[in-house]
């Protein structure tokens, strides 16, 4: 059975590979960042009438990642094949905008995914995409990860001042933070901990919310997570909001926002509403949900032995 010391030695070991995922100036003091927003920046437009994107933002608020607030409260959904194939001319001006965006705002390049809902974005390496991945659904935007590739969400109901907004946001903040406040000797930290992390298991991503085959799964498999949490931390799930996420209530923002910054170290994607932290639903990566159970008992040990719960 483990002793205090044993789990002391097990936390530091958390934190220390905590410390290798987050930019610099949060590493030792991310327990101070406060979930707060510095509030919205206002759209400027270039003389030919379109978003000068690249003009907006002077500096950022803190990543989520690190405690600071996600950049929507509700996680921003791709739109739904139904959608799409009602309204394609507008989504393809969707698409088209948003790379645009990513391109004035990141210097990366954007293009329509080859799945409908979502546009592509190709990194400088797996390393960065897969950082991103993580500390983009943390801003509560979808987003997935495959190679060199993330994948973010569109669809024709975007609005240029709302969601196109939001999508563009994400990744001007978040490469923002990749490239000019983590080093090359991080990087490769981060490169080695992924390498490390993948040998234990891989990245559990949400299903396709929008896959009508995966439903049933998602179902079942929610139900398996739920009840596997709740029987080992008394740790309650909230309504049925999304099929593909799981939200775990937390008794305050405090704690929801340790566990979820936490889970970084398991592999397992997560994110935050309010004081309710979100795990992916998956049932054909993790059929039986154990890898994402697992992920969140340890996270809540963890978690009373930091006194946070």
């Amino acid at each position: 059975m483990p002793t205090d010391l044993d789990n002391e030695r097990k936390l530091k070991a958390l934190e220390e590979k905590l410390r290798i995922f987050l930019p610099e100036e949060y590493q030792d003091h991310y327990e101070d960042v406060q979930p707060v927003s510095m509030g919205s920046a206002v759209l400027k437009y270039a003389r030919d009438g379109k978003v000068a994107w690249g003009e907006i933002w002077e500096t950022f608020c803190d990543l989520a990642m690190a405690g600071g607030p996600p950049h929507k409260g509700l996680l921003l959904e791709p739109g739904t094949q139904a959608e799409i194939a009602a309204q394609s001319d507008r989504y393809r001006q969707v698409v088209d905008e948003i790379c645009r965006g990513i391109a004035l705002v990141s210097e990366l390049t954007g293009e329509a995914a080859p799945m409908t809902g979502w546009v592509r974005v190709r990194c400088e390496s797996s390393v960065m995409a897969e950082w991103l991945v993580r500390a983009i659904v943390m801003e509560n935007i979808s987003a997935r990860n495959e190679g060199f590739w993330i994948d973010l969400p569109a669809g024709p109901s975007y609005r240029v001042e709302k969601e196109i907004k939001n999508v563009i946001t994400s990744i001007a903040k978040t490469c923002h933070y990749w490239l000019y406040h983590m080093g090359q000797t991080q990087q490769h930290q981060i490169e080695d901990l992924f390498a490390t992390l993948a040998l234990e298991t891989p990245l559990v991503q949400p299903a396709l919310s929008d896959d009508d085959s995966q439903r049933a799964g998602c179902q079942a498999n929610r139900k398996r997570i739920s009840d596997g949490i709740q029987q080992a931390t008394g740790l309650k799930s909230g309504k049925d909001q999304y099929t593909n996420w799981l939200g775990v209530e937390c008794p305050n923002v405090r704690a929801a926002v340790w566990m979820m910054r936490a889970m970084l170290v398991s592999n397992v994607l997560s994110r935050r509403e309010g004081t309710a932290i979100f795990v992916p639903v998956n049932p054909t990566s993790d059929p039986s949900g154990e890898r994402v159970i697992q992920a969140v008992i340890r996270t809540h040990g963890f978690a009373q032995i930091r006194k946070v719960l």
